[in-house]
């Protein structure tokens, strides 16, 4: 299997597949275009540990340094909370995406509809769904996947990598993401 393949080998997501992050540096450069971003976080992000760290300690970082609104699907609301971060709203993965998906949505924050999807935690087979569903239903909304498994139905996802490539890129985006400094894709 390539780096490119679905983590799912059987999946199938057409002629259109996400472009690979091959540095954190691409991740920022989405993120700093964006007018209204969202950052999805499903309740896998809670228990997937990462070093040391869980995935939604990275998430919260990168939340607070961008002031990117958050969805919290599952239980992911009470580890927020845990962790200090209160200002996530709560809604089922499937609804966020018909959400995101309605260009006539203001966002969580009321700001306008969302331009970004940055999703992260959601089991593999609902984030290909709910992916598929914006990339065929949602063209104004770009879409990026912070898990360490290919979904080629977002328009930025890494590629099948180690967990330790995959601490190295989440330290290196929230580093970044806390210096403000400017990235170069």
């Amino acid at each position: 299997m390539t780096a490119t393949d679905p983590w799912q080998t059987a999946e199938i997501a057409g002629p259109k597949k996400a472009s690979v992050i091959t540095k954190p540096a691409m991740v920022l450069a989405v993120i700093s275009r964006a007018q209204h971003p969202v950052l999805l976080i499903g309740h896998n992000a809670v228990t997937i540990d990462i070093g040391g760290r869980k995935l939604i300690d990275y998430l919260i970082d990168l939340a607070r340094v961008k002031a990117i609104p958050v969805i919290a699907t599952g239980h992911a609301n009470r580890a927020l909370k845990a962790r200090g971060y209160t200002s996530a709203s709560i809604m089922p993965a499937v609804e966020a995406g018909h959400r995101i998906a309605d260009p006539s949505w203001n966002g969580p924050d009321g700001k306008g509809p969302c331009d970004l999807a940055i999703i992260a935690g959601l089991p593999y087979p609902m984030a290909w769904t709910l992916l598929s569903g914006l990339k065929h239903f949602a063209p104004h909304t770009t879409t990026i996947v912070l898990d360490n498994t290919f979904q080629p139905n977002a328009n930025w996802s890494f590629a099948n990598i180690s967990v330790k490539e995959w601490q190295d890129t989440l330290e290196a985006i929230t580093a970044d993401s806390k210096s403000g400094g400017e990235t170069d894709v």
